[in-house]
Formats: C-alpha cells, sequence, structure tokens
C-alpha cells in the first residue's frame, strides 16, 4: 500500500473551501482532473453518509468514485472512504481507498492538505498525484478572485 499527500494554499476561508468539498454544486465546481463536466454530484454529509460523483474527461471518458464518510469535523477535517464504480485507475478496482483533507486557516484564507491513503501500487498513485493535481488546480482557481464572501 502506497499514499499521496498534496498542500495547497487557497485563497478561501475554510468553512468556504468545506462547502466546495462536501456539497453537490461546490464538487462540480472543481471534481475531476481536467475541465470536462461533473455529470452527478451526490452527498450526505454526516458519519455514515455516502457520496457519488460521476465526471466526463476532455477525451470523452466517464468515471465514478464513491465512498462514506468516516470522519466530519467541519470546517477543518474531512475523511471518507473511496472506491472506484465506473472508469478510474485499473490497479484500484473493486478497493477501496481512504481520502483525507485538513483545512487550517492561513493568511491568505486557507492551507489544505489532501491525502489519500491506501492505494495499491505506485502506478495507482502516481496517477491518482496526477487526477487530484488537477481537481486542486481547479478549486484553486475557483477561488482565485476573492470576494466579500470567500474572505471574509
Amino acid at each position: 500500500m502506497t499514499s499521496l499527500t498534496i498542500v495547497r494554499r487557497i485563497a478561501a476561508r475554510p468553512s468556504i473551501v468545506f462547502t466546495a468539498l462536501t456539497t453537490p454544486e461546490g464538487l462540480g465546481c472543481w471534481w475531476g482532473p481536467d475541465e470536462g463536466p461533473v455529470l452527478i454530484a451526490e452527498t450526505d454529509v454526516r458519519v455514515g453518509g455516502r457520496f457519488r460523483v460521476r465526471f466526463r474527461l476532455l477525451d470523452g471518458t466517464e468515471h465514478e468514485s464513491c465512498g462514506e464518510y468516516v470522519e466530519i469535523v467541519q470546517p477543518t477535517r474531512l475523511v471518507m472512504t473511496w472506491r472506484w464504480t465506473h472508469g478510474g485507475e485499473p490497479d484500484e478496482a473493486d478497493e477501496e481507498s481512504r481520502v483525507e483533507i485538513d483545512l487550517r486557516p492561513i493568511d491568505i484564507g486557507t492551507e489544505l492538505t489532501f491525502t489519500h491513503a491506501r492505494l495499491r501500487t505506485e502506478i495507482s498513485r502516481a496517477s491518482h498525484t496526477d487526477g487530484w493535481n488537477g481537481a486542486l488546480d481547479k478549486l484553486e482557481r475557483h477561488f482565485l478572485q476573492p470576494t466579500e464572501r470567500s474572505l471574509s
């Protein structure tokens, strides 16, 4: 098993970033590694609740993941299981991994630490690193133009 960790600085306060991580509308703004659309985003944000997200890449392929919320500390921490239900990394087929997201207030808004653990192979880790970096790039861009709402 292996894992990846990505740290980003986002120009919005933690509660606003948390909303982008946990609502269907928020997920639609950043989920997926390229500019392809989010087709389905469902969340039931409570311990034991489930999420499901389906997105289409620019090459036309569709991918879907789902999982269960394991830990929720609003607005600073989100932990969930992760499983590909369609497409995704072949090394992870029928496997469950774990995503942990920690949000810490900083001068410009939020430091986001994203960890995807329990990945099966180095190939899978590299693939997920590329995918999550693409998605987190979109999340950062979503908040690039600070507004009163994102910083107040």
